[in-house]
């Protein structure tokens, strides 16, 4: 029994279906309590909180699309 592969393409685009909302959503949210810090520290800030939601969100996202991933 063969199983089928993703197709490449499917993954990054529920990938990006995710992140960009996510990280415009973050902008609005976060960066105006982080106004005052260096952009270091916001970047620090920013990847400190998307990484891990990203971690947990996408692999759903891809076992909840996976049929139509393989399509």
């Amino acid at each position: 029994m063969s199983e089928k592969k993703p197709k490449v393409w499917k993954m990054i685009l529920i990938s990006w279906v995710f992140v960009y909302p996510t990280v415009n959503i973050m902008f609005i949210l976060i960066f105006p309590l982080l106004a005052d810090f260096h952009q270091l520290i916001k970047t620090l800030v920013f990847t400190l909180i998307l990484v891990p939601v990203m971690g947990i969100v996408l692999p759903k996202l891809h076992r909840y699309f996976w049929n139509w991933i393989t399509k």
